[in-house]
């Protein structure tokens, strides 16, 4: 139902989990896709054969976004590669994985969460109304966390509801464009990210706490990402959807 044909996409963070899903899925429905990532070489280049088997162009660069000029030469190689952009997804960021109370959090976590998860979003999703075509679609990854908070990890909580409400400030900024701009908010997935608590009897714990009774594959959340790319959802901007399964019930 969904045909994304002659539309080209830039996912970031693609070369593996959510990302490379998301990019082949893309790829699945005719879109052009490039795929951005830090330093997982060889993952990326198994997503462009992906791409390519499925008959339409890929490209992987590499780049740090967090870095001067990192962003800059991601966005200048979608240019050369695709002549255009048409979607964007942003879904590079970083979760710590070790639980840190924030009056024990120090300078240095704050701040790299920040700029992994807050800075990058700005500066590549500014790169991307820079690009993007009229009709065009951005879609950010957040976290439930950024809707409930998440103790221990009030950095990456804070990050994600930043993602939240700048991606509403620019819906309505791009409105005009008739661009979309929203998010996505996963809950637990099923991807490498969260092996530390999933291991040993973490994952059955996890489990138990959502109704659905099953974590998310990265594929569950790749298919509203997708969705919200697409025409079917033409009329969605500035909104937060939630994909955990029930797990947490955000109005």
């Amino acid at each position: 139902m969904i045909d994304l044909k002659g539309r080209r996409a830039l996912v970031t963070g693609g070369s593996r989990g959510v990302g490379a899903a998301t990019a082949l899925l893309l790829a699945e429905c005719g879109a052009d896709v490039g795929i951005g990532y830090r330093s997982r070489e060889r993952d990326a280049a198994d997503v462009v054969r992906q791409i390519a088997d499925r008959g339409v162009r890929g490209f992987a660069h590499a780049a740090d976004l967090g870095a001067p000029g990192g962003t800059e030469s991601l966005f200048a190689r979608a240019a050369r590669e695709l002549g255009g952009l048409d979607i964007f997804v942003g879904n590079a960021g970083i979760w710590p994985v070790e639980d840190v109370p924030a009056g024990a959090m120090d300078d240095e976590r704050w701040a790299r969460t920040m700029r992994e998860n807050v800075d990058t979003m700005f500066t590549t999703t500014r790169a991307a109304i820079q690009a993007i075509s009229d009709r065009g679609r951005i879609v950010l990854v957040s976290s439930t966390a950024g809707q409930r908070g998440e103790a221990g990890h009030a950095d990456y909580a804070a990050s994600k509801g930043a993602m939240i409400s700048f991606v509403k400030s620019i819906a309505v900024e791009l409105a005009p464009r008739d661009i979309t701009a929203n998010c996505v908010a996963p809950g637990w997935i099923d991807t490498e990210m969260c092996d530390v608590p999933f291991a040993g009897e973490g994952r059955g714990r996890i489990e138990r706490t959502i109704p659905l009774g099953r974590i998310a594959s990265a594929r569950d959340i790749a298919g509203p990402i997708v969705f919200l790319c697409s025409e079917l959802a033409r009329h969605i901007t500035g909104e937060v959807l939630n994909v955990n399964g029930g797990s947490v019930l955000c109005g």
